[in-house]
């Protein structure tokens, strides 16, 4: 198993010299006086904490890439012959109803007003970073043209260069948020929503009550954390004056700005940005009820919650507040995360992997089930990128995870349609996409499509929005494919039975079947003329459903 090299990565642009490394330390096993360069401890010898973080900020997102020892590979889908779950009522399955473009992937979520997307899928949180808001119009419209919730991550007015703030230091004004929203409205067709993130500062700055008051918004959310860091949030700013500003409004900028030394490092070029951070939440039951409660005092119909990859205890806290407090969405962000703005080394070592997390979430959700609690509806982040992702852990989560959340795997594609456009403007498109054209036209496979329900409205839509709108067509056909084939006819009718595992410590850890074991008893039932095959479930399925709640 590969676990990663602990002092060489691409993504904080250091390598090792030598093809022999030492496991555990990561150092080269002949390290030689006179190497130049360029392992992490090589680069942090004059650069220092740079080679923490990921880079060139602002240019890349980055993932964990530590190869856990059990992960989602290691389940692997059930087909099925027979049966059809999620049929319209009084429709019989047969080959002439049960086509694979039929199947329903709509999905909704809400404890009492529910919202419906048109696929089980929303992006992570946008907030802060310079990647973020650089492509922001690709983003937002990519999403609501795609009919999925786009959330409007942390910090968004804290770090907002004209934010006018009045004389009790709360939100006058923030002409970034307001643009974020707009976007994002300009194009909603009812499908999907933007909702908004709160930290420690940005409840501190009164977020809630400027984007209720000046746009109305239906959802605010509430952050814990997330599964790439265990810290607030972090950016980094190229300029003093600007490392200045946002100490002066609160946040925690090092190295301190204000430090005479520091200031001269700057002058002199060898310090060349600054890190801006949020501060550590702290929890308690109370306290999360009680702001629970101030927000629907404040208008918002829905509250959403995103936690992140923390110890057992605050998994089982999130779960249990939330159905106390009727959270309409909790999101449970998984080990290792990706982003373009956190520790590298923390997105590679800290907290519960995805997997984990998830096998823990529905064990948790069984147990204060019994106990007569509802549970809100539950999406599952950390690392997901593909439909079959996407079957599997509504699958294992079944039936309290309704979606999953997709971070860089919806962001990539918003950055690619938007280079394409540069690419064609500067004839210089490489080889991967003039393959199929010259022209967006010939290069886009749903551009048409776009077309002809935009009308001119299509000039308005970015090449990057038309990016996501292709991933997420791709996401969402590829989805109803798997679906057909486990008989599943709309989502929320896929469940625990419809997977087995692969190796015995992932069924150890899921409680899902081992490939060897599952529905054996049905096949031995076969074998020895007991049944034909037929009966032995759901009318709908015609299959047995006893490994949903194993």
């Amino acid at each position: 198993m590969n676990l990663g090299r602990p002092n060489a990565n691409d993504a904080t642009r250091t390598f090792n010299r030598s093809k022999s490394v030492v496991p555990g330390s990561g150092i080269c096993s002949r390290c030689i006086d006179g190497c130049k360069g360029n392992c992490e401890v090589f680069k942090a010898t004059f650069r220092g904490r740079e080679v923490i973080y990921p880079g060139p900020f602002g240019e890349v997102t980055a993932g964990g890439d530590k190869d856990y020892p059990v992960d989602y590979s290691h389940l692997n889908i059930q087909g099925y012959a027979e049966g059809a779950r999620g049929l319209p009522k009084g429709v019989n399955g047969n080959p002439d109803t049960t086509k694979f473009p039929d199947v329903d992937t709509e999905m909704e979520y809400g404890w009492d007003i529910k919202v419906k997307m048109r696929a089980p899928i929303f992006t992570g949180a946008l907030g802060s970073t310079e990647v973020a808001r650089k492509n922001w119009e690709h983003f937002a419209i990519g999403a609501a043209i795609s009919g999925v919730t786009l959330v409007c991550g942390e910090n968004v007015c804290g770090i907002d260069p004209a934010l006018e703030l009045d004389n009790k230091g709360k939100i006058k004004s923030s002409p970034e948020m307001d643009r974020r929203i707009e976007v994002y409205k300009k194009f909603h067709e009812g499908f999907g929503e933007i909702l908004v993130q709160m930290n420690v500062e940005d409840t501190r700055l009164g977020v809630a009550e400027y984007v209720r008051k000046k746009h109305k918004l239906d959802t605010i959310e509430l952050k814990w954390g997330q599964g790439a860091k265990c810290i607030g949030g972090e950016i980094k700013v190229k300029s003093l004056e600007r490392a200045a500003q946002l100490q002066k409004r609160g946040y925690i900028v090092t190295p301190d700005p204000t430090v005479h030394a520091t200031q001269e490092a700057f002058k002199d070029g060898a310090l060349k940005e600054f890190e801006r951070h949020s501060r550590l939440g702290f929890v308690s039951e109370e306290s999360f009820l009680a702001e629970v409660a101030r927000l629907r005092e404040l208008g918002f119909k829905r509250i959403t919650l995103k936690t992140g990859a923390y110890s057992m205890k605050e998994l089982a806290m999130a779960l249990k507040y939330s159905s106390l407090a009727k959270i309409d969405l909790l999101t449970i962000d998984g080990a290792p995360g990706g982003t373009g703005m956190s520790p590298w080394r923390m997105m590679e070592e800290w907290g519960i992997p995805t997997f984990y997390l998830e096998a823990l979430t529905y064990e948790f959700c069984e147990k204060l089930r019994k106990k007569g609690m509802r549970l809100p509806d539950i999406a599952i982040a950390g690392g997901f990128s593909s439909e079959d992702h996407v079957f599997k852990a509504i699958a294992l989560g079944s039936p309290y995870v309704k979606a999953v959340c997709m971070g860089r795997a919806l962001m990539i594609p918003g950055m690619v349609g938007k280079n394409i456009a540069t690419w064609i403007k500067n004839n210089q498109l490489p080889p991967t996409v003039s393959e199929f054209g010259s022209t967006e036209k010939e290069i886009f496979v749903y551009y048409e499509e776009l077309a002809d329900k935009y009308g001119k409205g299509i000039d308005n839509i970015p090449l990057g929005a038309i990016g996501i709108y292709s991933f997420a067509q791709k996401i969402r056909v590829g989805l109803q494919q798997l679906m057909a084939g486990s008989r599943n006819f709309r989502v929320n009718t896929i469940s625990r039975a419809d997977l087995m595992s692969l190796t015995e410590e992932a069924a150890k850890i899921s409680g899902i079947p081992y490939v060897m074991d599952a529905y054996r008893k049905e096949a031995e039932a076969i074998l020895d003329g007991k049944t034909n095959g037929r009966g032995n479930g759901s009318k709908a399925s015609g299959r047995t459903r006893k490994f949903a709640a194993v």
